[in-house]
């Protein structure tokens, strides 16, 4: 990472995958050329879980090189540091336009990276409690239905694991006086 001074915790990185919408999974296709595609995914300890087609692109890289990243973006957010008042005092000295580049024209985010390697979940225990936290996550009202529609749709899905090699976490996020809270810096 090129940035340490705003490289997160671990524990930062399992945050930001848990409240994020989506994971982008990237991947090498059989040509040698990225593919990249989002998709909702819930973690499990160490493990990342999301469904899928029975076959497709994604399924067929996966039998042959099981290496992946998944990136994940969590809150962003374009920050109001500086007064109107303070943005025209900086217009009058071209001396201070790396403030506006550093303060102004940027953004606060958290993002993370997973390295792991994608597993066709076999195991029908296994595969059911994946689906149904996957459900938890995103359609946690309408768990009522869940027992009834798992019995048609297990049979028409993969399930893949993701085993959790590395998680890379990264931040940039300016405290209440406009400084940006470097390594580690919560508050």
């Amino acid at each position: 990472m090129r940035r340490k001074d705003r490289e997160m915790s671990k524990e930062f990185g399992i945050e930001v995958i848990d409240k994020a919408v989506y994971g982008v999974v990237s991947m090498i296709d059989e040509n040698n050329e990225p593919y990249g595609i989002p998709l909702s995914i819930v973690r499990d300890g160490n493990n990342l879980y999301f469904h899928s087609a029975l076959d497709g692109k994604k399924v067929r890289i996966f039998e042959k090189n099981p290496v992946v990243n998944v990136a994940f973006v969590g809150q962003v957010n374009v920050p109001e540091i500086l007064t109107a008042e303070e943005l025209t005092e900086i217009v009058k000295d071209k001396s201070k336009a790396g403030t506006l580049i550093s303060k102004v024209f940027t953004t606060e985010y958290e993002s993370a990276v997973v390295k792991g390697k994608i597993k066709l979940v076999e195991d029908k225990e296994e595969k059911l409690k994946a689906i149904k936290l996957l459900c938890e996550k995103y359609t946690p009202a309408k768990m009522d239905f869940f027992n009834l529609a798992i019995e048609s749709g297990l049979q028409i899905v993969n399930v893949y694991k993701i085993e959790i090699d590395e998680i890379t976490a990264k931040r940039k996020k300016y405290d209440v006086q406009g400084e940006e809270m470097k390594w580690g810096r919560m508050e």
